[in-house]
């Protein structure tokens, strides 16, 4: 199973585009919030499963601001991450994701790409399509592969 991964694309789709043709098939996408509107390309340009949720700047829009799934074996929390205080760490977002049982925690909102699994839980940010804030300053996105066995492997890609 293949999952796309991506988040604070804001209303810019072009990266999102080149993305979806290099990446393709997968099997579902999550997008972890900061769409601005981009909920519209998004359903005439995905045809498999699609989980989004709002972050801050998602303003009159009815998504959620945070979701549960279920991909393969992993009870997965994906949330834009500004509630957790990401942008002063990911502690929080840790401490609830083991209180509340998720195996994988996914959040955005930094524009900063990061993976790290600790306390039984894979904490992750694919980074931003449109606005990446990391060294190098690269359009970032992850891949979650979950193999034939059902162990996930999770690859940070960039534009």
């Amino acid at each position: 199973m293949k999952i796309l991964i991506v988040s604070d694309t804001h209303g810019q789709e072009k990266n999102l585009e080149e993305v979806l043709k290099k990446e393709e098939p997968i099997d579902a996408l999550i997008h972890l919030g900061d769409l601005e509107g981009g909920e519209d390309f998004i359903s005439t340009h995905v045809k498999c499963p699609v989980y989004l949720v709002s972050g801050n700047n998602d303003f009159f829009c009815s998504l959620p601001r945070e979701r549960e799934i279920t991909l393969g074996k992993y009870k997965v929390l994906i949330t834009h991450g500004h509630y957790y205080y990401v942008s002063l760490g990911v502690e929080e977002l840790r401490r609830q994701a083991v209180a509340r049982g998720y195996q994988v925690a996914m959040f955005g909102h930094t524009h900063k790409p990061y993976l790290e699994t600790k306390d039984g839980v894979t904490i992750l940010n694919p980074g931003s399509l449109s606005y990446p804030r990391q060294e190098g300053r690269r359009p970032s996105y992850m891949i979650m592969d979950i193999d034939e066995a059902g162990e996930a492997h999770y690859t940070q890609k960039y534009l």
